[in-house]
């Protein structure tokens, strides 16, 4: 699997019970420098494999492309010290695309754990999308989105071997077929490379798809997710307050803690159709307490 797994030695001790020195697989996390143009425009740390998928799923997010062609080419070219390690990426925009602006290059490298982080200010992440999804005539039965997070259990390879990835998918709404999965050790790593595949699949706007992801639903995925034009995204966890509210704006149905036979929906409720669906009380009378995972 090259550079998506390392080997360690490591030593795992059980309390009362034995001591033992054994191989460890995990999942590799290294830098990504984005460039466009030549010109830096961030480093994230992901999982190599699939970088122009996350390189221009990135682009979608940033609100710096909208379309797979305004994309000319992706070249991986070596670093500071002449090496091409595979951590410095290059995209030549179309002619006629505008260059990212000095506002869309990050402040600060994002992190596995955040898509967002340097940013100039809060503002500069209420991207607006070239595919609005407010009115998107959409219907998804209940059913097929409690067969989701099974499905994209079953697609986690890496996750299988390591227990350290997080995992994104687009499934059709109407049959639940998967379209997509991708892994990486950053869940908006995760999205943009699923985002990036359909962008350059030619797919975009996603208006009849669902995307799912493995843990919470924070921001800057429903940010990815207005982006791409999907109007439905399932997490397996919580979802933020900001992405409820980001949700609710954008009209995207935000699902949550979808795990057995049910779910919370937090926003655009009435795109999930079947009576079973319908609330058994007030949501307004009812505060749920919830055993989070990330």
């Amino acid at each position: 699997m090259g550079r998506i797994t390392a080997r360690k030695r490591v030593t795992r001790i059980t309390v009362g019970g034995r001591t033992t020195r054994r191989d460890d697989l995990l999942a590799v996390e290294e830098p990504l420098e984005i460039r466009v143009g030549r010109a830096p425009l961030a480093v994230t740390m992901r999982t190599p494999g699939h970088d122009v998928d996350l390189a221009v799923g990135f682009l979608v997010s940033e609100g710096v492309i909208s379309r797979g062609d305004q994309v000319a080419a992706a070249i991986h070219c070596a670093g500071p010290d002449g090496e091409n390690t595979f951590n410095v990426l290059d995209l030549t925009l179309a002619t006629g695309v505008p260059q990212p602006d000095a506002s869309a290059r990050r402040d600060l490298y994002i992190s596995s754990s955040c898509g967002v982080c340097g940013k100039a200010s809060i503002d500069a992440v209420h991207t607006r999308t070239a595919h609005p999804v407010a009115d998107a005539d959409l219907r998804v039965d209940p059913e097929l989105l409690i067969r989701l997070p099974d499905r994209l259990r079953a697609g986690q390879e890496i996750f299988e071997k390591t227990g350290g990835l997080h995992a994104a998918a687009l499934f059709d709404a109407r049959t639940g077929e998967m379209i997509v999965l991708r892994e990486d050790v950053g869940r908006h790593n995760a999205v943009d490379k699923v985002i990036g595949w359909a962008t350059r699949e030619g797919l975009l706007p996603l208006r009849g798809l669902v995307l799912q992801v493995s843990g919470r639903a924070s921001f800057e995925l429903t940010q990815k997710a207005s982006m791409a034009g999907i109007p439905v995204l399932a997490a397996v966890s919580a979802p933020s307050s900001l992405a409820v509210e980001h949700a609710a704006d954008a009209g995207i149905t935000l699902v949550g803690f979808l795990r057995g036979d049910s779910m919370v929906v937090y926003a655009g409720a009435e795109r999930i159709v079947a009576d079973s669906a319908a609330p058994t009380a007030d949501p307004a009378e009812q505060l749920v307490e919830h055993t989070t995972a990330d």
